[in-house]
């Protein structure tokens, strides 16, 4: 009678997400046991569960409740451990034929040695297969059988890979299934370029829409910008050019001093809409730099080279030149962050800056640390390219270390730039 009353409220429970903590340990082990000593009770205590996000342990009392808790029901699977029992392993390694409508899920187990992967690797690779209705996947390197079970699910639309151990992914031969058809998002965590370029060099083709790629450092022992270069450049010859439509570089701990000539394979991709260098690249541009690298681009939507140029580094900036013409090239813009010099303005005419071009789709101009001059003429300028534009975002990292007047010149283009909106909104009302 306990039991069936137990399991009219656990059968109403559609999410659980368990943390590490004591309160948890103290009742993992108890609630095994009970469970183990009473054979009429129900195989699942959560039969209606949706969604079950495990950042606890992974051990054997885990594993029973994990064994309650795969059911046919759930749809979002979320495991993080620092290291798995075999009990544990054993019972992930049945989420295909338990959990067969299982649309996300994410894996991310840390073992004492990067050559426990190849231990664990089999317990996740065979019940990928049986996930038909696989939508998103987070995992680390499978090696190639693992990926070859991964290009088959026909599904699947966005898959996040961690290149940052060491498996049978150090590849030698060519994965030759023609996977990856339907790929919207392809998220790619390394810290070396170069396991990046082995991990496309193995593909026969690369079709997602969007593609990003998360570094934490580069090899010491080579220059990132030529690794990066080698990278982008097997990125074009792997990726279906007229398919992608988003890249993004995030880096995370050193920074890669690049030239623009680095992202030129890019310019392959003509129906590129997305562009985004958020974190870890230096990178040096003219405005004739500028307007090379985004030329083969009409339909851009998003551009982030830069928000920070080091305040000592001879790191050449594009002007409100640069800025004038990349409007020209890429008309429907929405988003760009840009350092820019804004202190070179001989020549812009105030009244009419783009000579009768403006952009009425930006909405987001981020200019980081970028050196502002007159702040009137500056607002007035973007007021003239960007009429829909309210503030200008100055954010960067030395915000404390800069002098005052430099924080002042900045928060005045926004008060003019919002005296400018005001005025405009008077005007269309009267």
């Amino acid at each position: 009678m306990m039991w069936d009353t137990l399991y009219k409220y656990t059968s109403r429970v559609h999410s659980i997400t368990a943390t590490r903590s004591r309160r948890l340990a103290a009742i993992m082990e108890p609630l095994s046991i009970i469970m183990l000593s009473c054979p009429s009770a129900p195989a699942s205590l959560f039969p209606n569960l949706r969604k079950l996000i495990w950042f606890a342990d992974g051990t054997h009392e885990a594993a029973e409740f994990l064994r309650m808790a795969l059911v046919p029901s759930l749809l979002i699977l979320d495991v993080r451990i620092s290291s798995a029992s075999s009990a544990f392993l054993s019972v992930l390694s049945s989420v295909g034929a338990l959990c067969p409508h299982l649309q996300d899920m994410a894996l991310r187990i840390q073992p004492a040695t990067d050559e426990s992967f190849c231990k664990i690797s089999p317990f996740v690779t065979q019940p990928l297969s049986q996930l038909r209705h696989l939508h998103s996947l987070l995992v680390w390197d499978l090696g190639n059988q693992g990926i070859g079970h991964v290009m088959q699910l026909r599904a699947l639309r966005s898959l996040c890979l961690d290149l940052r151990t060491i498996s049978d992914c150090e590849r030698k031969s060519r994965l030759e299934f023609p996977g990856f058809h339907d790929l919207k998002f392809l998220g790619l965590s390394t810290d070396t370029f170069k396991r990046a370029s082995n991990f496309l060099s193995s593909l026969r083709v690369m079709e997602s829409k969007e593609i990003k790629v998360d570094f934490n450092q580069v090899s010491p022992s080579t220059s990132g910008s030529t690794t990066l270069s080698q990278f982008l450049t097997i990125l074009q010859e792997r990726c279906d050019t007229d398919k992608l439509e988003g890249f993004t570089l995030i880096g995370i701990s050193r920074k890669v001093r690049a030239e623009p000539s680095v992202f030129m394979p890019l310019q392959a991709c003509r129906n590129l809409t997305r562009l985004s260098i958020e974190r870890g690249c230096n990178i040096s541009i003219s405005d004739e730099e500028l307007c090379q690298l985004v030329r083969d681009w009409p339909k851009l939507e998003v551009l982030k080279i830069s928000c920070y140029n080091p305040i000592h580094d001879n790191t050449t900036m594009p002007t409100l030149y640069g800025l004038i013409e990349l409007l020209r090239l890429c008309p429907i813009l929405t988003s760009i962050a840009l350092v820019i010099d804004t202190t070179k303005l001989d020549g812009i005419d105030l009244k009419n800056p783009g000579g009768g071009r403006c952009n009425k789709y930006l909405k987001h101009l981020v200019l980081g640390n970028s050196p502002v001059g007159t702040p009137l003429n500056v607002a007035l300028i973007l007021s003239g390219l960007f009429p829909n534009l309210e503030q200008v975002n100055f954010d960067c990292p030395d915000t404390m270390q800069i002098n005052k007047s430099i924080t002042e010149r900045r928060a005045s283009v926004n008060r003019f730039l919002d005296g400018f909106g005001i005025v405009r909104e008077r005007c269309t009302e009267a």
